[in-house]
Parts: structure tokens; C-alpha cells; sequence
């Protein structure tokens, strides 16, 4: 699997992307990112490899805790991905206020 599979993989789940929504505040320990979901904590640090494994997150150890920190760059291959989607719904979007615009008159 390439490198942009395993970002699109991770972010298949909804967790996942919960997990980066909140990493989005800065760097988080683990006990932290739990608070925020009704699982166990084995089941969030899976999640937490599968992002560490995608390049999304890094992991740093200060004594008996982990944070876990965002790391986007990966999400850019994802958004050159969607680029030509985007331009796509703006050209319909576009078309649709014109037609809209051609209604009012």
C-alpha cells in the first residue's frame, strides 16, 4: 500500500479523523485524546498506530506519558488528490447560481 492508501485508509475512520480534529489544538498526551471517546484505551491507541503509521501523527515520550502531535504534510497529498474534484463542484455550483440568476429575471 502507498503512502497516500495509508493516509486515506486512516482517515477512512471516523475516530481517526476525530483524533486529528483535536490534535489540531496542539500536542496532546493519550489520556487527554481518551477523555473524548467512549472506548478503551487499547482501541484508541490502535487507532493511534494506524495514524502514526500514515505519517499523521508523532509520538513523543516525557516520562510516563505520551503526546501525541499532528503532523500534516500528509493531508497535502489528499488535498492535491481533491483539487480536481473541487474544480468540478465549483463549476457546478457556478452553473447553478447562473441558472438561478437567469430565474430571478
Amino acid at each position: 500500500m502507498g503512502r497516500t492508501d495509508e493516509v486515506f485508509a486512516a482517515l477512512a475512520s471516523p475516530v481517526r479523523r476525530d483524533v486529528l480534529r483535536l490534535l489540531l489544538d496542539g500536542p496532546q498526551p493519550v489520556q487527554r485524546l481518551a477523555e473524548h471517546f467512549d472506548m478503551r484505551r487499547p482501541s484508541l491507541s490502535e487507532h493511534l498506530k494506524v495514524l502514526r503509521e500514515a505519517g499523521l501523527v508523532s509520538e513523543r515520550r516525557q516520562g510516563r506519558f505520551r503526546y501525541y502531535s499532528l503532523e500534516a504534510e500528509p493531508l497535502r497529498d489528499v488535498a492535491d488528490w481533491l483539487t480536481p474534484y473541487e474544480r468540478f463542484w465549483r463549476a457546478k455550483l457556478a452553473g447553478l447560481r447562473d441558472l438561478l440568476d437567469e430565474e430571478e429575471l
